[in-house]
């Protein structure tokens, strides 16, 4: 990051801000439901247009992998050895929000085990599709947070701009799975008024960078909206959210590492592992390229039944992430999102095993067992 005062280096970089967040929507899916981009067709994430996409071998080995992820139950289920059966449940279990998840992350499951704690966050199952009473589509009240489009502003001094509806993977349990991205900005000229209302209020010191993931969206066009950010006085740091660096650690490349250090604004990323299984080698290689220039780094989990939810499971978890520099900031309780009831664990259940775990490991190692709740002025920190 660079000294307070040095201004970020981002003359040589002309591009249109008119491209950034070209993000367009599935257009199967009816503007209030589901807003999620076509992945297979990575001009929804491109960066410099037409003429830059046809040059493919130039395209960024994320990218690629991107391109590659598995959104067939049928073919996921054959690579684990799984049974026709689950992927035919699978298949008709979606509810519009279709499978997708990496080749990185599908190496980290163990074959043969339908009860694998990673697929389990990702493969769709009947239960989804059961109606629960408490569970909705907008569990955190965000629509009542947004002040701009785009732009929530749940707690004082921090802002958080969501930038693009796509991800890498599609958790089954994700709290915005029926959020509205088609109303969200698709160029950096409609996130002006965002930016604006950002400059106005200086008690603002802090913007989060959120989606879908954030990370999706080519270096390019970050650039330019962290630029622009960067140019507000008031602010002092930039924070994104993202599970690629556990599900997709090439995204962590030389381009994105470049831009996101050197700028005025402290760097910090908070990525999202659920268990100890997420974090291979090839993720603690890019934990250890962010930390190593000065990135601060901390972890979101979310304790889900069936995949989290023992003290030997978060125990595991949160040594392997000291052992990789990341700091275990919260373990969430289930947003009751529509669709993932199942994953539910009872909040008496939280506590005991935050107790378990502080008589196992050092104070800085335990998380904090946190609920978010509509219209509180922070999280709610149980444990």
């Amino acid at each position: 990051m660079a000294e307070p005062g040095e201004k970020r280096q981002f003359a040589a970089q002309a591009v249109a801000f008119d491209s950034i967040l070209e993000l367009p929507c599935d257009s199967r899916i009816s503007p209030k439901a589901l807003q999620f981009p076509d992945m297979s067709d990575l001009s929804a994430i491109s960066d410099l247009g037409s003429h830059e996409r046809r040059k493919s071998s130039a395209e960024p080995h994320w990218r690629a992998e991107l391109r590659s992820a598995i959104r067939d139950p049928y073919e996921l289920c054959r690579k684990l050895k799984l049974p026709a059966s689950l992927a035919e449940e699978s298949a008709a279990s979606t509810g519009g929000f279709p499978l997708l998840v990496t080749k990185s992350y599908l190496e980290c499951m163990q074959p043969g085990d339908a009860d694998d704690p990673l697929l389990r966050q990702v493969l769709p199952r009947r239960a989804e599709l059961e109606s629960v009473p408490g569970f909705v589509s907008d569990p955190l009240g965000e629509e009542a947070a947004q002040l701009q489009p785009g732009m929530l502003h749940k707690y004082h001094g921090r802002v958080l701009l969501v930038v693009t509806g796509a991800c890498a993977i599609h958790c089954r349990y994700c709290f915005r799975r029926h959020y509205p991205y088609a109303d969200s900005p698709k160029t950096i000229t409609a996130c002006e008024p965002a930016i604006a209302q950002i400059a106005e209020d200086q008690s603002i010191s802090e913007v989060i960078l959120s989606g879908g993931d954030p990370l999706t969206v080519v270096d390019s066009r970050l650039f330019q909206l962290a630029a622009r950010l960067d140019e507000i006085p008031h602010l002092q740091r930039l924070r994104i959210h993202s599970r690629l660096p556990v599900v997709l650690p090439s995204r962590i490349c030389t381009e994105f590492q470049n831009w996101f250090v050197g700028g005025r604004l402290r760097p910090i990323i908070v990525i999202h592992a659920n268990h100890a299984a997420e974090l291979s080698n090839e993720v603690g290689d890019a934990l250890n390229k962010l930390s190593s220039r000065g990135v601060m780094l901390f972890n979101q989990a979310v304790l889900l039944k069936g995949v989290n939810d023992s003290v030997t499971a978060q125990r595991d978890l949160c040594e392997r992430l000291l052992q990789l520099g990341v700091t275990p900031y919260y373990l969430h309780l289930l947003d009751r999102v529509t669709g993932a009831a199942h994953f539910d664990v009872p909040e008496s259940q939280g506590r005991t095993i935050i107790d378990q775990l502080r008589s196992l490991l050092p104070g800085y190692a335990v998380p904090r067992l946190a609920r978010e709740e509509p219209g509180a002025a922070s999280k709610v920190v149980l444990r």
